[in-house]
């Protein structure tokens, strides 16, 4: 039976729930998939760092973190300075790099996983910038050095969007796609049309940790552009930047535009989109206004749906009904799953 030995670098909410995934799914991996692991290294942005050759006891850590406490305290090495050398010293066999998104040049996420394939670990992240900004870099080098370096969680937290291309559709060209990506401004527009105002409705995303204290990466379609980049670079084969991508949030919608919707019996969505064309990929994030008959029109709150067409299948859709960080700590354990079997 193998061991893994994981280093858990970004330890916020996503980092978390996937502590807590670990400790449900110990005794399934192991009799199911004859798996173990142990963690050896943890790193926060906050609440300091532990590194533990040993094993670090994740109950433990967790009940810290609630506490508002030092992981350093379950520390038995120095305390790394940054995240490349917490890196190195963890001598793990997986790194998870759950650290804060950059949309504009996904460091330092790009050195974070480029320092755990050269030194031959496998690199799995939920963080879309190092996708976006050094996506055939990244699978190069984790080519070089036998490892895999693997993203599900980055687009629709855990759905099988990337997985479902690599292993299942072999041969098919995707040649466009539409969907409702950021869950946060899908939620902001369904209160809205609750009666809320735009400030409640953001507050209350904030409330419940779906927004960040500054959602302007959200409100203004960033977010969204950065999964369409993913989306584009990975499963169109071409390099696709965020501000590439022609972008409108929602800012710009008051209570009035989602009344007078509601009224004619339709609603507002930020609708993200790609297509091949004869002179490239087309793409846009803007709000459109939905009527009932198209399928994106009942996706509400939290929930995202796409849908893909390719050179040989109909319309195929993934939808996601309430994701949060317990779905998104899904797509890293099936990514370790799948790269080690």
């Amino acid at each position: 039976m193998d061991t893994y030995r994981f280093a858990l670098l970004g330890f916020g909410n996503v980092g978390q729930a996937f502590a807590r995934l670990l400790l449900a799914k110990r005794d399934e991996l192991q009799t199911q998939h004859d798996l173990r692991w142990q963690v050896v290294g943890i790193m926060t942005g906050h609440h300091g760092a532990a590194v533990n050759p040993d094993g670090i006891d994740l109950e433990s850590a967790l009940a810290m973190i609630d506490a508002g406490d030092s992981l350093d305290l379950l520390s038995t090495e120095p305390t790394p300075q940054n995240g490349v050398e917490f890196i190195l010293s963890c001598n793990a066999d997986v790194l998870f790099e759950n650290t804060p998104v950059s949309y504009h040049d996904g460091q330092p996420a790009i050195e974070h996983i480029s320092a755990a394939l050269s030194t031959g670990m496998h690199a799995i992240t939920a963080n879309k910038g190092p996708v976006v900004h050094a996506y055939r870099e990244l699978t190069r080098l984790a080519q070089a050095h036998g490892r895999k370096f693997l993203f599900e969680s980055t687009v629709m937290d855990g759905a099988p969007v990337f997985s479902l291309w690599r292993e299942t559709l072999p041969a098919a060209e995707l040649q466009s796609f539409r969907g409702v990506l950021n869950s946060t401004t899908n939620l902001i527009l369904t209160l809205m049309e609750q009666g809320k105002t735009f400030e409640e409705a953001v507050a209350y995303t904030q409330s419940i940790g779906i927004a960040e204290t500054d959602p302007t990466g959200d409100i203004e379609g960033w977010d969204a552009a950065i999964k369409v980049s993913a989306l584009v670079t990975v499963l169109m084969d071409v390099n696709l930047k965020p501000s590439d991508v022609e972008r409108k949030g929602i800012e710009s919608l008051h209570s009035e535009d989602i009344r007078s919707a509601s009224a004619e019996g339709k609603r507002w969505k930020l609708i993200c989109q790609a297509e091949r064309t004869n002179t490239g990929i087309s793409t846009s994030v803007r709000p459109e206004l939905l009527d009932p008959s198209d399928p994106l029109y009942s996706v509400m709150g939290t929930s995202s749906a796409v849908t893909f067409h390719s050179d040989i299948l109909g319309p195929l859709t993934i939808t996601e009904s309430d994701p949060g960080p317990h779905t998104t700590a899904y797509g890293l354990l099936a990514d370790f799953i799948n790269a080690v079997l």
